[in-house]
């Protein structure tokens, strides 16, 4: 092995990290935007639910650019933010959140393709049948191995599936765009007397615009790889505004092809069936194909980045010392290894949800919220001029009014997720702090500070509460 090969680290330039940013973000969930916007809203919410989650992502784009530059020693953005700004049980919370979501993210994206696959195979069904579940487990660790023969061939192969991914989701929009019925997009407007009021519609789409932007920070996730810095922000900022464009685009012409009553019934993938309407099977065919094609990207992206959040956390002393292991080639092995079995506990749980699609999608989203927030509690610490690492740097206003933008967005994706997966998360959050004190205990230290105790204890009774109001039915997964 080349001593290229057996120290990629500060290896990966701004268009290499740029299309990791790329690979994350568009994955399996664009493919069913259509079905999910309609369920909600008509095209009026669908504009200001994309306005409101573009900029409001937009904003966390901003704090993650910002924070590459500012503090360029921290590695592993998401969760070194938080751990950086508000300590190291907050720190952990973070990282095991990140990754908690990656995983749950997974499991949605393989889910997903067995839905694909189930318009032609129905004992298939909706991707949660015990054959569908056969297939996911040999994909999940067919890709385990595929990880493991080395990081670089895995963000290799990324890069040219993202681009292959990405055509066929272009070539809807053109599609669509082209064929465009104004009197069918007009009468989709308000989105019809079952929507409710403005405010409900856009509510309702939030989890879905967090999972589709689930990705944003993939390049700050990955910085240690990078050649300078100032890539990783750049990579972020352009990943985001091109990924953006491509989201707004594919739900809005869709409500000029069908009703949206139609839409809202279509079979997942919902691009299929838009597709279909347009130009017949051929439309369908192209989009499951491009379906399959990027949740291979999407799924390898995420669990590279997964599996790094743990490697970094663990070398700081936040994680137990057995997640620090990887192997000649930068493959984090250990942290690889239990990604991989948790989300095969995850594909065994989706054969007992009630919806299986809707479960994975929105534990996904509600469980990478509370890291986002701390992201952006650190960006407004740092901004302010209090961090303590830096007690002489001045106060930037402008960096400031981006940064508690993001915070009052982030604040706002937590009201908008409901009272179940914010439960559901804490009932993860509270069994996951073993992890903690195995960490502890490995240092010699006390498992808690007074403050953590604290934290700890609401986050154990809103375990209980989640477990009790499963078990009466006064919430369902």
């Amino acid at each position: 092995m080349s001593a290229d090969e057996a120290a990629p680290a500060a290896k990966l330039s701004m268009p290499t990290m740029g299309g990791l940013v790329v690979g994350s973000m568009v994955g399996a969930g664009v493919f069913s935007l259509p079905a999910r916007f309609a369920v909600e809203t008509g095209v009026a919410g669908a504009l200001i639910a994309w306005a409101v989650a573009g900029g409001g992502t937009f904003l966390l784009a901003l704090v993650f650019q910002q924070l590459a530059v500012r503090r360029p020693h921290l590695d592993a953005g998401v969760y070194a933010y938080a751990r950086a700004g508000f300590g190291e049980y907050f720190g952990f919370f973070s990282a095991f959140g990140y990754w908690a979501s990656a995983c749950a993210g997974n499991v949605f994206y393989l889910v997903f393709i067995m839905s694909t696959l189930g318009a032609f195979f129905p004992a298939l069904g909706a991707g949660d049948t015990p054959l569908a579940i056969g297939i996911a487990s040999v994909l999940l660790w067919t890709f385990f191995l595929l990880i493991r023969g080395g990081a670089r061939q895995a963000a290799a192969i990324n890069h040219v599936v993202t681009v292959a991914k990405v055509v066929p989701i272009l070539v809807f929009v053109a599609l669509c765009a082209f064929a465009l019925d104004p009197a069918v997009f007009a009468a989709n407007w308000g989105g019809g007397a079952d929507a409710g009021s403005l405010l409900s519609q856009v509510q309702g789409t939030m989890l879905v615009t967090v999972f589709v932007f689930l990705g944003v920070e993939g390049a700050s996730v990955y910085s240690r790889h990078a050649k300078r810095r100032r890539d990783v922000g750049r990579a972020t900022t352009l990943g985001f505004l091109s990924v953006f464009a491509i989201f707004a685009s594919v739900t809005i012409v869709s409500y000029g092809i069908l009703p949206r009553d139609q839409i809202a019934a279509l079979h997942q993938p919902s691009m299929a069936g838009v597709l279909e309407a347009v130009v017949g099977p051929w439309g369908g065919m192209l989009v499951s194909i491009g379906l399959i094609v990027s949740v291979l990207g999407a799924y390898l992206a995420w669990v590279l980045m997964a599996a790094e959040v743990l490697l970094v956390a663990a070398r700081d002393g936040d994680m137990p010392r057995f997640l620090r292991a990887d192997d000649r080639r930068d493959v984090p092995t250990s942290a690889l290894l239990m990604s991989s079995a948790v989300a095969q506990v995850g594909l065994i749980v989706v054969l007992f949800s009630a919806d299986a699609f809707d479960f994975a999608l929105n534990l996904t989203s509600s469980l990478v919220l509370i890291p986002y927030l701390l992201a952006a509690g650190y960006g407004v610490r740092v901004a302010a001029g209090r961090d303590a690492a830096a007690p002489d740097e001045s106060r930037r206003p402008g960096a400031l009014l981006i940064a508690v933008g993001a915070a009052l967005y982030a604040v706002f994706l937590l009201v908008a997720a409901g009272v179940t997966y914010l439960l559901v998360s804490a009932l993860i959050y509270a069994p996951a702090t073993v992890l903690f004190a195995m960490t502890r205990r490995e240092a010699g230290r006390r498992v808690f500070s007074r403050r953590e105790a604290v934290v700890f204890a609401v986050v154990l009774v809103g375990a209980v509460v989640a477990i009790v109001a499963l078990a009466a039915d006064w919430i369902s997964i």
